[in-house]
């Protein structure tokens, strides 16, 4: 079965906990008492503490967690965790941010990545029913999440601007919106930063990146991105800030900081909500 016809299926579970309780905890469906919301009053306090607090020590490039972050288990799906070791080789640049081996060997044009969370269960749940059942109510919750995230990171400088990764017009369409739109509109209201959600555009429709091996993905969206012509003069020299939902490879990202960076933008942050691990 395809990827998106499994994660519809179970995202509309987790949709119709939303919908149909709405005083319920959207992870783990108890109720929500004033004193135990958190985030939007759509998570519970557990919940929160369980999932978002735990420190991770990551790599300041890509975002995934470093071998020093496997010695303390994570509250979350500790099998994969142990499969996402990265190279023991590691670098710690001027500021005290720190590298993974991959990314010195193989430095993505990107800066900095900030994440909310590992792609993992039960808060992979809270991506899905966003993106594949129409659960735009959740947005706001993903950016208060990411929001404390980037609050809470010490290694890099909040950018000039913010812009979401486009979606092809074929599948917006399809979905109705943007999912990174709907995240980023409540994350420049938060951060008090200028969100340009038109900054950038789809030469053409593409695959859906889930659905490739990791060898495709790269020419899956080579060329694929373009800034609007319009909004060219106000991205010189500037540090530009990427929202997106979910981040797997960083091949999407890699070829739009590669593009912006084309046209004189100095830095690339992503603001991801949350990171998918190696397999």
């Amino acid at each position: 079965m395809h990827f998106a016809k499994i994660a519809t299926t179970i995202s509309t579970q987790l949709a119709k906990t939303v919908q149909f309780l709405p005083s319920s905890c959207a992870l783990c469906g108890l109720h929500l008492s004033n004193k135990s919301a958190r985030k939007s009053e759509l998570i519970c306090t557990d919940c929160y503490e369980d999932f978002f607090t735990a420190s991770v020590s990551r790599c300041s490039q890509c975002a995934l967690p470093l071998l020093t972050s496997l010695l303390t288990p994570l509250p979350t799906s500790s099998d994969q965790i142990e499969q996402s070791t990265q190279t023991a080789a590691i670098e710690k640049t001027p500021s005290g941010a720190v590298r993974c081996g991959e990314c010195i060997a193989n430095p993505p044009s990107f800066d900095h990545t900030v994440v909310a969370c590992n792609y993992v269960a039960p808060v992979d749940q809270l991506a899905l029913a966003l993106k594949f059942a129409h659960q735009l109510m959740l947005a706001p919750l993903l950016s208060d999440l990411l929001r404390d995230a980037i609050v809470q990171d010490a290694k890099g400088d909040l950018p000039d601007l913010l812009a979401a990764v486009p979606l092809g017009q074929q599948r917006l369409i399809e979905r109705g919106f943007n999912q990174a739109v709907e995240i980023g509109k409540p994350l420049s209201r938060q951060l008090g930063i200028p969100f340009l959600p038109d900054l950038l555009e789809r030469t053409r429709n593409t695959a859906q990146q889930s659905s490739l091996h990791p060898d495709e993905r790269q020419k899956n969206v080579r060329n694929a991105f373009i800034p609007n012509e319009l909004l060219i003069e106000q991205i010189y020299g500037k540090h530009i800030g990427i929202v997106d939902d979910v981040m797997t490879t960083g091949t999407t990202l890699h070829e739009i900081a590669t593009v912006l960076k084309r046209f004189g933008v100095r830095r690339i942050s992503n603001y991801v909500f949350a990171r998918t691990l190696p397999h």
